[in-house]
C-alpha cells in the first residue's frame, strides 16, 4: 500500500502562485509515476502533470504547460506542483496519485490522496 497526503491548497487571487505538496509513504518502490489531477465541480477528473520517480521525465496538460512545474524530493518522498499565473479556471480539488504506468489516464493510477482545494478568485 502507498499513502499519499496532499497539502498547500488555498485561496489565491488570479495571477498568484501556489505550491502543492504530496507526501508519499508505504511501499513507494512499487510505483513508477507520480501524477497530479484536478476536479472542478460538475466536471470529470482531469490530468494536470506527471513525473517519473527516478528520472527527469515530466509531462503536462496543455492547460497548465508553461505555468506549472512538477518536481520531486526523493529523500523526502515528496512530489510538488508549483503553479504560477493562476486563473479562475484553475479552481478545483487537486489530487496526487501514484501508479506503475506512464499515463495521463486516471485509471492507470493505483493510489490517490484525499485532495486539496485550490480556489482562484478573479
Amino acid at each position: 500500500q502507498v499513502q499519499l497526503v496532499e497539502s498547500g491548497g488555498g485561496l489565491v487571487q488570479a495571477g498568484g502562485s501556489l505550491r502543492l505538496s504530496c507526501a508519499a509513504s508505504g511501499r513507494t518502490r512499487s510505483t513508477y509515476t507520480m501524477g497530479w489531477f484536478r476536479q472542478a465541480p460538475g466536471k470529470e477528473r482531469e490530468f494536470v502533470a506527471r513525473m517519473d520517480w527516478m528520472s527527469d521525465n515530466t509531462y503536462y496538460a496543455d492547460s497548465v504547460k508553461g505555468r506549472s512545474t512538477i518536481s520531486r524530493d526523493n529523500a523526502k518522498n515528496t512530489v510538488y506542483l508549483q503553479m504560477n499565473s493562476l486563473k479562475p479556471e484553475d479552481t478545483a480539488v487537486y489530487y496526487c496519485a501514484a501508479g506503475a504506468m506512464w499515463t495521463r489516464d486516471p485509471k492507470g493510477y493505483d493510489y490517490w490522496g484525499q485532495g486539496t482545494q485550490v480556489t482562484v478568485s478573479s
